[in-house]
């Protein structure tokens, strides 16, 4: 590996999801294959994740401290018993996900890596993150689709949501 690879990064946005895994794995044989620097990006909003009312803890840190927690565990777990020698490297951050990705990978020779997938529809579409990332970043990026797994789980779930709803209207009109 030469002095240049070295300073050039794969800047990768993870969240815990089935499909931002999908995109750190990916991110991380890109790493290997070219000699960059990784760097896994958690990207937090603290009204996401406040602590219960009444607890006396202050959103911002537990949110910040859950976050950091969540991203050294995902690091350990992905990348513990693999040796490739490829330096990562974890932030954790607060904002938008795709605009502080974008300010993030802001090096023309920077890699930007992201999950296509959007976790809470059924539909296949690109994520709002990948797409704001896919239009502003000024380095390239690369947008990982859904592993199918998760799709035959959203199938499973969209199928399970029509069955209910079909049983919810016989039964009513039954009565």
């Amino acid at each position: 590996m030469d002095s240049a690879s070295q300073q050039q990064r794969i800047v990768v946005g993870i969240n815990g999801s089935l499909n931002s895994l999908v995109a750190l794995r990916r991110a991380g044989t890109e790493a290997r294959l070219t000699g960059r620097r990784l760097l896994a990006v958690m990207v937090w909003r603290p009204y996401d994740t406040d602590p219960p009312a009444g607890t006396g803890r202050s959103p911002l840190k537990g949110t910040r401290t859950a976050a950091m927690r969540l991203l050294k565990d995902i690091l350990n777990d992905v990348f513990a018993a693999s040796d490739d020698g490829v330096p990562i490297g974890g932030l954790v951050i607060s904002g938008n996900a795709g605009r502080t990705l974008v300010q993030i990978a802001d090096r023309e020779t920077d890699l930007l890596v992201v999950g296509a997938g959007h976790q809470k529809r059924l539909r296949r579409r690109r994520s709002p993150v990948a797409r704001y990332c896919l239009t502003h970043a000024t380095c390239p990026v690369l947008a990982v689709p859904p592993p199918s797994l998760q799709l035959d789980l959203e199938a499973l779930t969209r199928k399970k949501r029509l069955l209910r709803t079909m049983v919810h209207d016989v039964g009513r009109l039954s009565a």
